[in-house]
């Protein structure tokens, strides 16, 4: 398989305050032969700033987001302590949703049953736990799983279908 054949366009939604988890999430798929490519934002100190003091308006940041979006073929949402409460997650995962995007939830490595996303349980794909090979399944639309973050099984949300482009 060519380096192009194992490249995946993703969307990473995440807690910024998890930002070293996408790093450790792409590091677990390029240790199995991916090139992911992440369109997610990533805000550097000082425009997280200009983010949390409200400079930035919302109209831009949901622009830039769609944009960002429509370019993955499938939204990865890391599910974290804290990734419940974020607002923006929750309407980056209504945003794929709209745009018919594969919605694939990851629970964090060694997670615990951390609230998934209210939209996640909405549209999700599947929601997987810190497996590699259940990652790449649920992303590639081999398998809609639904898992626990110990791999075990858990009851599937009420997922629409969606189409991978």
């Amino acid at each position: 398989m060519t380096a192009n054949g194992n490249r995946r366009h993703l969307f990473i939604s995440h807690h910024h305050k998890d930002d070293s988890l996408v790093d450790k999430f792409t590091n677990l798929l390029s240790g199995t032969g991916w090139d992911v490519r992440n369109s997610s934002i990533r805000a550097k100190p000082a425009n997280q700033e200009k983010l949390d003091k409200g400079i930035v308006k919302d109209e831009v940041i949901e622009r830039l987001l769609r944009m960002k979006i429509s370019w993955a073929s499938t939204v990865v949402v890391l599910i974290g302590n804290q990734t419940h409460e974020r607002p923006w997650v929750n309407w980056e995962i209504e945003q794929a949703h709209s745009q018919g995007k594969r919605i694939v939830g990851v629970f964090e490595h060694g997670g615990k049953n951390f609230d998934v996303p209210e939209n996640l349980e909405k549209y999700a794909s599947a929601i997987v736990g810190w497996n590699s090979k259940s990652i790449q399944n649920a992303v590639d639309d081999e398998e809609n799983s639904f898992e626990n973050p110990d791999g075990s099984p858990r009851e599937p949300v009420n997922a629409s279908p969606t189409s991978v482009c």
